[in-house]
């Protein structure tokens, strides 16, 4: 175990760290953490249009379509929202203007869709309108990719003085909007030649060259349990894994719940596995790792320190905050407890991945606060499964199972130091 630890060390974490704190990952984080109160907020209003009580979805009916107003227009423009956020935070990367790098990065995501002429079906003309196809998670690529190009050609021609220079006295907010003239031109123009000239439907090239990866992502066996390997790898290393992985992967997590959501809303089952729920309703129970068993497990325990690790861990785990525990115990850099830590969402991600590809489960299609207790929130954001909730108490009992040996061993050795300790000091 020694050896493992020092090759992710030496090997695996310096590469996956650098990735983490790669500029343009840190804005796309950044960029996509802030659309997450307005998720939230959609996912609501699915969960109370399709709560799975027929009385409840009878007695709604009438009102559905406005009552879905909400869900398309943020979910349905998570993309749009996503696309200032990342620009504002890759801009303020570079000490330019966060304003003016979320606005360019969102003119030039927008440029990529091109307007309709739209009629009602008696006729009436509505003029111009945006298809609300790509404005959600699948154009969310594309906005990553016009968001660089943005916010780059702000910061090229700051640094090489191409920008409209106005006197000091002017007020900095007027002067900052002057300062963004060039550079927006100069991205609105490239795009404009590549969405409209040339006529190339940039969001649908993009998907079509991502959707591999998206479907190895959310759909297969790898897809799901190799981010769980590596996330508690990371964390039993003493780094944390959720930052570094999800980092890189939680763009695809978000294209794929939102492509969940999108198919609950429109009346259809979801398809999609391997959404960012995926991993905290069923897999981090009590937080990464599982450990809301081991909290319970050491309030169980005969060592002292243990004992009292549990209780301080217990409350914080039913609400999935997990540091206490992993830190405490420690789990970090500890082969008897990093052994489990590993097997334990290893066996119970290739469970739930079973359950929910022959649909025993139905998949995650809303999202719920991290902190509600996994069994509340398993329901919810299966969009009312009862069967969520079997499959959360048996992952529960299998990371029992995996741990209890591991903490036996690991309450003697500490019984064991304790019980040194007092004899030494008994002796003095």
């Amino acid at each position: 175990m020694e050896k493992l630890f020092s090759f992710i060390e030496d090997k695996l974490l310096p590469p996956l760290a650098g990735l983490a704190e790669q500029r343009y990952l840190r804005a796309i984080r950044d960029g996509i953490i802030s659309t997450m109160p307005l998720v939230m907020i959609g996912s609501f209003y699915i969960l109370v249009v399709m709560f799975p009580i027929p009385a409840w979805r009878s007695f709604i009916e009438p009102w559905i379509g406005n009552m879905m107003l909400p869900f398309r227009i943020t979910i349905g423009l998570m993309a749009v929202y996503a696309s200032y956020g990342m620009g504002s935070s890759l801009a303020r990367s570079y000490d330019l203007d966060g304003t003016s790098g979320g606005s360019l990065s969102l003119a030039a995501f927008l440029m990529t869709i091109i307007p309709q002429v739209a009629q009602l079906e008696d006729g009436t003309g509505l003029g111009f309108v945006l298809p609300m196809e790509y404005l959600g998670g699948a154009g969310m690529f594309t906005a990553i990719l016009t968001m660089i190009l943005a916010v780059e050609i702000l910061r090229f021609t700051q640094k090489n003085n191409l920008t409209i220079r106005l006197p000091e006295q002017v007020p900095a907010s007027v002067a900052r909007s002057f300062e963004a003239i060039i550079p927006g031109m100069i991205t609105i123009t490239i795009v404009w030649i590549i969405s409209v000239v040339l006529g190339l439907n940039v969001n649908q090239l993009i998907m079509q060259l991502f959707s591999p990866l998206v479907n190895i992502a959310g759909n297969s066996y790898l897809g799901v349990v190799i981010p769980t390997v590596l996330i508690t790898l990371l964390w039993a290393s003493g780094i944390h894994g959720v930052s570094i992985i999800g980092s890189l992967l939680r763009p695809i997590w978000l294209v794929l719940l939102e492509q969940n959501m999108t198919a609950v809303a429109n009346g259809q089952v979801p398809g999609n596995i391997g959404t960012e729920g995926f991993y905290d309703l069923f897999v981090w129970i009590g937080g990464s790792g599982g450990t809301l068993a081991l909290c319970i497990l050491f309030m169980f325990s005969k060592s002292t320190y243990l004992k009292q690790i549990g209780k301080l861990s217990v409350v914080p785990g039913i609400f999935n905050i997990n540091e206490p525990i992993i830190f405490g115990a420690p789990i970090v850099l500890n082969p008897v407890l990093a052994i489990p830590f590993i097997v334990g969402p290893f066996l119970t991600s290739t469970i739930t991945y079973i359950a929910m590809k022959f649909e025993l489960v139905a998949k995650v299609s809303v999202v719920t606060p991290f902190a509600i207790p996994a069994p509340i929130k398993a329901y919810l954001s299966t969009n009312g499964d009862w069967r969520a909730v079997v499959l959360v108490l048996i992952n529960f009992a299998i990371y029992f199972a995996v741990f209890a040996p591991f903490v036996k061993a690991y309450d003697k050795q500490m019984l064991a130091e304790e019980e040194a300790t007092l004899k030494l000091k008994g002796e003095n």
